[in-house]
Formats: C-alpha cells, structure tokens, sequence
C-alpha cells in the first residue's frame, strides 16, 4: 500500500478532526495479507484500531496540551480482532463453544441457503417454533429444506427472529437496503442537542480519565467498544438485564476493566436509578434493538436532555434507514446477507481447485463486530473531542452493514495472494505460539462491590493485549468482574 494512512485519514478527516493529526499515527506500511482472507483485514484492523487509539490520544491533547505517537501492528491488529477466542482463566482455556449447536448455514429447497442465530434461547426457541421440529442439528437441517431462503427470511423477521438468506455481492447491490446503504460512512457524528463547551483541567494521567461511560451493550462490536474505553482510563458501568442471559465466554474478555452491575429497565426502581446515573455519564453507549432504549424513555434526544453534553452512541445492524432499519441482526448474519460469504467462498474454491465448487464460507473472524467496536470507540472519542472545540451532544452511529460495505472498499486479494501467501490463525489449543504469547497480558479478575466470604479468590486471567500503543500514556489493561452483578450501580468518585 502506497500510503497505510489513506483508509483512517478519510475517516478522521471525515468527521472533522484536524488533519495533522494524523502526522502522529504509524501503521504498518504493507498490513496485508496479515490473515488467510481474500478481504484486507491487516488494513481494517490496524485502520480501526489506529483511529481509536489516535482519537484517546488527541482527546488527551486537547486535555493537556502532551503529543504523543500511536503505533499499531497489523498481525497483531488482526489477532485482536479475535480476542475472545485466545484467553485463559488460570492458564486453562474456557469450556464451552461460543455458537449455539443449532447456530450455522443451513441448504434450502431453492438451492440457497440461511443462517440462524440461535445463541440466545429466546432465539433459539423462536426458531424452533417456525420449524416445528426436534431441536437437533439434522432436524433443522431437515426442516429448512422446506423453506425457501428468503421466505424462511421474511418469516424469521415477522417474528422477531434472527435469520437470513445467503446473497451474492450483486444480490445484496440490488436489495432496497443494500441500495440505502450505498455511499454510507462506517461512522457517523450527529449534534443532537446544545451544550456549552466542557471544561478541561489540563493533568489527566490518562486520555479518558474522569469520562464515565454507561455502556448497554451484549456479545461484541459494543463490549470491545466499552472494554476499548476502558483501557484508556475511562470509569465503564456495564449494565445488563437481569432477564437475560450471561454470556460467559464472551463477557469474560469483553468486560476487561469495566466494572458490572443489573437493572431491570422494566421496573419503575431501576429506571430511576438510571436516570440518576445519566445526570453524571458522559458516553451512554447502547446496542438494544431499534427503539428499545427510546419506548423506555432513554432515546438520544431524552438523554442529551437529561445531561446536555453527553455523547450517545448507537449500534445497529444495517443502519438507520431503509426497510431493514429496524431488524435484528449480528456478525454472522450481516456478513451472509451483505454478500462476504458468497465473495469469499468463491475466492477459496478458485484457490482450492478441487472440483468441489464453491461454498460459502464465512471470515476467518467477526471482523465485522471487531470493526465496528472499534469504530464505536473512534467515534465517541472524536464527539468527546467536540465537546471540547464546539459544545453540543452528540450521537455517533456505527452500523455493521456500513462497516462491512467500508471493509469491502478496501479492495481485494487474488486468491493465490489471499490463501497462499496468507498467514493462519494461531490455534485455540495450548500452549500457544509464540507470537500470542509475546501479545499477552496477565492480570487478575475482580470480585466488586458485592463480594462475600464465599466467593471465589480472584483468577488470573491471560489475555491478547490492546494493539494501539500509544507513546505517552499506555493502556492499563485490568481484570473482569466475576458475575454481571458484581458491583452497585453508582459512578466512581472523580478524582479531585
């Protein structure tokens, strides 16, 4: 790549933050192939990695008047991108599989195929309910081959379900969301309210310290926003329901120095306590399903009201207009409708050649999440930096279907190049090798506020360590909460 800043600069430019700025960024100057892809995903992961980092750093300047530089490795970039998959607890790795058995792409009668989300039981029962059917993997299989793909699709969505169709590139070009989203930015700034300017102090040890973050987020592109925040200094209450379920082999890396508490927004008692926490945040970071947080009276704009200055910032799967705007969606699902399945299973088969045709296959990771998590954290770094210059509230979109329509403008390998001269992914058995072991970062799991007699001694936990490295103010990475409830649902004393 001639120029490795070319990818960050017309983001950061894009949302109005200083060009010479950039001066301070160093990215590797031939990032890719970093993974087996046929994708730029070396690229994407130092360019998203590099903006969130650059944006605490530039935070910090405006803070404190310091420079400093921030590097990223693009293999070591790329390898975060899959951080939930390379921890371990006491020098064992979890138990357990992060997809439901059901979960996967499934053929259907039309000579397509579907991918279902079944992780959250509520899902998966839904699923179950429209096939009618045992709740087996040949069952299902058995059971979709009844259905056209875009009608099991359609129906899916009716039900609040989360399925979709397997499309081409093309296909999805021609979709009225596909068509919606075309020439949409990976991350948006919105003013959605006044407020004066923030005042700064000028000595803060760390970019975010004194920043309170409300994060509302499950399973990953906004945990490793949080998580991101987090390690540069940033005071982040993870909030989940006490109606759903953990997810433990992803909170575990995901909620790295955060600290986590429960509310039930249903209850009349907890959305006062959480109008209380919202007077003194200053990030409400959400990825409930479109509308969610509004219906209960948390949208953006009830918000910025109740804490003028705050920065709101949003998850959704395919953006904020178009007949999708408001369906469910994740990683998996984005990636098989937006058309990366199709792309990069046709890539591994020209590789391949033997015979066999091409079948869809999935990235070698949730780049898509990962991006987006790191989108998210680029962004409210840069609307905090508004705050500063300009004043305001402001909200900061990120949509997996734009981050994977920017990850796609990124360009393409030749086969030959993607698979060939590609490197794999470490593997998940212990020991590992060397190259994640020299990226690891020991530290200890917390118990929290709500720790007794009988609790377990804190664990040591093994972990990929932050990619960006910025020259003044590292990252301090801490451990996780024990349980999802581990701590009150009050903020951390600001430091006088």
């Amino acid at each position: 790549m001639d120029d490795p800043l070319a990818p960050a600069r017309s983001i950061w430019e894009g949302n109005g933050l200083p060009a010479q700025a950039l001066s301070s960024l160093r990215l590797s100057r031939n990032p890719d192939p970093a993974v087996n892809s046929s994708f730029k995903l070396g690229t994407a992961a130092q360019t998203v990695i590099g903006l969130s980092g650059l944006g605490a750093a530039h935070f910090h300047k405006l803070r404190t008047g310091v420079d400093q530089e921030v590097s990223v490795d693009a293999r070591h970039a790329v390898l975060e991108f899959k951080s939930e998959a390379w921890y371990t607890i006491n020098d064992s790795l979890p138990s357990g599989t992060l997809f439901d058995p059901l979960a996967g792409l499934y053929k259907t009668k039309d000579d397509s195929y579907v991918r279902l989300h079944t992780n959250f039981p509520h899902h998966r029962q839904g699923i179950l309910d429209i096939l009618r059917c045992a709740p087996t993997h040949d069952a299902v299989a058995a059971a979709l081959l009844q259905w056209s793909a875009v009608d099991f699709e359609t129906e899916a969505s009716a039900r609040k379900m989360v399925a979709t169709a397997l499309r081409s590139f093309d296909e999805w070009d021609r979709h009225p969301q596909g068509r919606t989203l075309a020439g949409a930015p990976p991350v948006q700034l919105v003013k959605i309210g006044d407020a004066p300017r923030r005042e700064v102090r000028g000595d803060y040890a760390r970019p975010l310290e004194g920043i309170r973050v409300l994060d509302f987020t499950r399973v990953l592109a906004g945990p490793v926003c949080g998580r991101t925040l987090a390690a540069h200094g940033a005071d982040v209450l993870l909030i989940t329901s006490t109606k759903l379920p953990a997810l433990p082999l992803l909170d575990t890396d995901t909620s790295r120095g955060k600290r986590a508490t429960q509310l039930d927004l249903t209850t009349q008692t907890d959305r006062a306590i959480l109008s209380d926490l919202v007077k003194d945040a200053d990030v409400f970071l959400q990825a409930y399903r479109p509308g969610g947080l509004q219906n209960k009276g948390f949208g953006p704009e009830d918000v910025a009201t109740a804490r003028p200055g705050i920065v709101y910032a949003s998850l959704t799967a395919y953006g904020w207009e178009g007949p999708w705007k408001d369906r469910r969606g994740f990683d998996s699902l984005v990636q098989t409708a937006s058309g990366f399945n199709v792309a990069e299973g046709e890539a591994h088969a020209t590789f391949s050649a033997d015979g066999a045709g091409p079948a869809p296959r999935p990235l070698p990771m949730q780049a898509l999440d990962h991006a987006a998590g790191f989108l998210l954290a680029f962004g409210i770094n840069a609307a905090l930096c508004k705050t500063i210059t300009e004043g305001g509230s402001w909200e900061v979109r990120v949509s997996l279907a734009a981050v994977g329509q920017w990850i796609r403008s990124l360009g393409r390998f030749n086969p030959a190049v993607a698979f060939g001269e590609g490197r794999p992914l470490p593997s998940r058995s212990l020991p590992w090798p060397e190259e994640l072991q020299l990226l690891a970062v020991s530290h200890l799991r917390h118990s929290g506020d709500h720790a007794t007699a009988n609790d377990k001694q804190p664990e040591r936990i093994t972990a990929i360590s932050h990619a960006a490295k910025l020259s003044h103010t590292p990252v301090e990475e801490s451990g996780s909460p024990i349980s999802l409830n581990a701590h009150n649902p009050a903020w951390l004393p600001r430091r006088q």
